[in-house]
């Protein structure tokens, strides 16, 4: 079934006055009840980042060390993160793809480090082969940036395990300047961002579905900051969250930290230089906000590096959203 077909039949069956949990495609009853669960949540999580790289773009080299990473995630779980996001390679414009036996032992060093501590892990890999170990391993979750395009053995690895899978918008993998500004040729949406990452996402889709993938299996991201360099190219995706949840799956955002966020605060009067720590905290501080007005507007999960804030933005969040929904 492709996925305008499942669409309609969804639409089908459900009013239009439905909350969004009520109009999702239900989680694949084959898999563990803990995931489905988890794909069926009817509140927004948070997702904690736990990058084992030497450069991402916010944290790159803090974690490389294994023990550092290992408390790090046992730090964020203790700040009420639902899910640990595993990330051993950069994604950021600019950076160079590191060697699959290197993510490979990244990524297997955090996953047997959290484990026996029931942490709930997604691997952030658009490799089939680390997201293959991973699950055998104890990850539960794929989180492809690609959304299946850079590694055609990953909707093989998804069909035939038992995981939930983030597909995520993607044009190319961004080899922009050492200043890190992304192609332009990637950045251009002909009919509007909105409308454009929704067809193509409606593309990416069809070709897991065709694969074998089911569609219980997944959750979308819009993929905020790549090919999207601004705010003009983001904050359209977040005011569009509703019309992303029509093609009725889950939405994970990710936010955190981005380049939008900065830009939209150097308007500010006190704003602090790109390169002081306060700028940061700055970042944080408006991450969180993002996070409170996802969870008013029913996102599956936020994915943040400062899990504190945003646990607590969430929380909010919800409480509005549950104060509607009793007035309605």
């Amino acid at each position: 079934m492709t996925m305008t077909e499942n669409t309609a039949a969804l639409s089908a069956h459900a009013p239009a006055t439905a909350p969004e949990r009520e109009r999702r495609i239900a989680a694949d009853p084959t898999l563990p009840s803990s995931l489905r669960r988890l794909h069926d949540a009817p509140q927004t999580l948070v997702m904690g980042v736990l990058n084992v790289t030497a450069d991402s773009f916010s944290d790159g080299g803090l974690w490389l060390d294994p023990d550092k990473a290992a408390q790090h995630g046992l730090d964020m779980m203790g700040d009420g993160a639902d899910i640990i996001d595993i990330g051993a390679e950069s994604t950021r414009p600019g950076a160079q793809r590191v060697d699959a036996e290197t993510e490979k032992s990244r990524v297997l060093t955090a996953v047997n480090a959290l484990t026996p501590h029931g942490a709930m892990l997604s691997i952030d890999t658009t490799r089939a082969s680390v997201a293959q170990a991973a699950l055998d391993t104890g990850a539960q979750i794929i989180n492809d940036v690609s959304g299946g395009q850079m590694d055609p053995d990953m909707p093989r690895v998804i069909r035939d395990n038992d995981c939930l899978y983030i597909l995520q918008h993607w044009r190319a993998w961004l080899s922009g300047s050492a200043s890190g500004v992304p192609d332009r040729d990637t950045s251009v949406y002909e009919h509007g961002v909105l409308a454009d990452v929704i067809d193509e996402m409606r593309r990416q889709l069809d070709a897991v579905l065709d694969a074998g993938v089911a569609p219980g299996r997944i959750i979308l991201d819009p993929g905020l900051g790549f090919s999207k360099p601004d705010a003009e190219r983001n904050m359209p995706l977040l005011a569009g969250l509703a019309r992303i949840q029509k093609l009725g799956y889950p939405v994970l955002i990710g936010q955190s930290r981005k380049r939008f966020i900065g830009g939209i605060l150097a308007g500010l009067d006190w704003c602090a230089p790109a390169d002081d720590a306060q700028a940061a905290e700055d970042k944080d501080n408006a991450t969180a906000g993002l996070s409170a007005l996802c969870a008013e507007h029913g996102a599956w999960a936020v994915r943040v590096h400062d899990v504190r804030r945003s646990v607590a933005a969430v929380a909010m969040g919800r409480a509005w959203r549950e104060a509607a929904q009793a007035q309605a």
